[in-house]
């Protein structure tokens, strides 16, 4: 072993003072069409409505009918966003309604995949709640369906246009850190609010519910370079409500890594933390919850800490409808669309194949849900 001791800031990880530079003016506020603004449908009243609504009436959109199978929450819809809205519970009257060009479809896969493709048929464009599907063949007919039908199929992955998410993926895509080296992001929470909810009966809440956004904002960093997945899940000690609240997965990419963490069995001390790294620089985004978090930027020129506007509800949900709304204004595939978000669901669901069979799974090799057991 030589004698010679390495200098301490060579060996260790240490850090360099950097100057303040201004941050780089990205596109990541939610689009909006220039002039296009047709008259809108909701389908569905549920709970995840009111954020559709909320966004859309901040935004200016003309949500022009709402549908439900009980008419009265239609109603109640209604009378809180959009009062001159026209209710009903006959889908059929709004497939027929050539005033309506744009569907956003918000029940559940079981029930959604029906509505969707009639609403193709019937030359409307859509917009799907996520998850889009949860089988990768049905997803790929739909696609197929949209472009034979020529209208625009996009997908609800409102965490694309949170604030942070999406001035970070602005900053890879511009080449602001050079090539994307890594990706890792750990989110601890208290996730127990699901207790006596729909939620509480899935198994896979934290892995598939709730980490899609995650494993959609990877795919939007490094698409194609995707390679493989090994995911676990974990009861919790003392965890108060039936399914797994831990959840991980290590991703491989081509020339990269990335690593998803959720503990969603944090009662005190939330936080969120997603770290990106470059051949020319990183970023860094952190904050107590996914509302308020602060970005720092560094490059070779120094470091930058943009101050950025809007939160993830309702900028998100403006921004998925607005990108698709821009798609058919000047007649391109939204950045969101169904297409795109087959890769999403392709590292998905290798994620859960690989939480349950317990062992590493190719992306794209998992072409569909699999639910992961909540206890041996």
């Amino acid at each position: 072993m030589s004698d010679a001791s390495p200098d301490a800031d060579v060996y260790a990880i240490a850090s360099k003072d950097a100057n303040p530079i201004a941050a780089p003016d990205l596109p990541y506020r939610p689009p909006v069409p220039r002039s296009y603004r047709p008259r809108l449908a909701l389908i569905g009243a549920g709970g995840i409505a009111e954020a559709h609504l909320d966004a859309y009436r901040t935004a200016g959109f003309d949500v022009a009918a709402i549908y439900n199978r009980t008419l009265s929450k239609a109603d109640a819809r209604r009378d809180a966003f959009f009062p001159a809205a026209r209710t009903t519970d006959r889908y059929d009257d709004l497939l027929t309604d050539t005033t309506i060009e744009v569907f956003d479809i918000i029940p559940h896969p079981e029930e959604r995949v029906e509505l969707i493709e009639r609403a193709l048929r019937a030359g409307k464009h859509v917009l799907s709640q996520k998850p889009f599907v949860v089988d990768l063949n049905v997803g790929e007919r739909l696609v197929e369906l949209a472009h034979n039908n020529r209208v625009k199929l996009a997908v609800n992955q409102n965490g694309r246009w949170a604030p942070h998410m999406a001035y970070m993926r602005e900053a890879v895509r511009s080449g602001v850190i050079g090539n994307l080296v890594s990706c890792h992001t750990s989110i601890h929470w208290d996730h127990s609010w699901i207790a006596g909810t729909a939620f509480e009966n899935m198994d896979d809440v934290i892995l598939f519910d709730f980490a899609i956004h995650w494993f959609d904002f990877l795919s939007s960093l490094a698409g194609d370079r995707l390679q493989s997945v090994v995911a676990t899940t974990a009861v919790a000690t003392s965890q108060s409500v039936r399914p797994p609240l831990l959840a991980q997965a290590l991703v491989s990419m081509e020339g990269g890594q990335a690593s998803l963490i959720f503990d969603a069995a944090t009662p005190f001390g939330a936080n969120d933390r997603t770290y990106i790294s470059g051949t020319q620089g990183s970023i860094v985004s952190s904050g107590p919850d996914l509302g308020r978090q602060k970005l720092r930027v560094a490059t070779q020129e120094g470091v930058a800490e943009p101050d950025l506007e809007g939160t993830w509800f309702n900028d998100g949900f403006r921004g998925a409808m607005g990108e698709l709304l821009c798609s058919i204004e000047e007649d391109r595939e939204p950045e969101n669309s169904a297409k795109d978000n087959l890769k999403s669901l392709a590292l998905t669901f290798a994620a859960l194949q690989s939480a349950r069979d317990r062992c590493e799974v190719a992306v794209g090799h998992a072409h569909r849900r699999v639910q992961v057991p909540s206890a041996d």
